[in-house]
């Protein structure tokens, strides 16, 4: 991943979910008050097949599709000028991982402070605690604001 080192980039991981979309809105205001670009990553992975090793599994997912339905949803809940604005990328592998390796050189790393996965009622989903552990970065978590 070739990037130029004088570039100031917000890298925030987006999945759809509530929080996901809080902390896209929070990376873009964040991103305009320092000069800075947002790179928007959703990351896709069969479950339960992190780390596995056995016989190779069809994962016929059009990543282009994929782009497509991702940069729709940021121009919902961007509206259509902010998300011109917006670099999206969707990478295939485990969400920190990914995540973590996105936002090296970046100025701060935002995530939502839990995906569509777990428990509902945890506060901290894994992905965010786990990039909190190991960035290399600042990192911001955004929760959902109460309905």
């Amino acid at each position: 991943m070739d990037r130029d080192v004088s570039e100031r980039r917000v890298v925030v991981g987006v999945d759809g979910s509530p929080s996901s979309y809080e902390a896209l809105l929070w990376a873009v205001r964040h991103a305009g008050l320092v000069g800075a670009t947002v790179e928007a990553v959703a990351v896709w992975e069969l479950p339960g097949l992190y780390g596995w090793s056995g016989p190779a599994v069809d994962m016929d997912v059009d990543e282009e599709e994929a782009g497509q339905r991702i940069r729709t949803e940021m121009a919902e809940v961007l509206g259509p000028d902010a998300a011109d604005s917006v670099r999206t990328r969707v990478v295939h592998g485990n969400t920190a991982d990914v995540l973590l390796r996105a936002a090296e050189g970046a100025e701060v790393l935002v995530v939502g402070s839990r995906g569509r996965g777990g428990f509902a009622s945890a506060l901290l989903g894994s992905v965010s605690q786990h990039v909190s552990q190991h960035a290399t970065c600042p990192v911001v978590i955004v929760r959902k604001e109460k309905e």
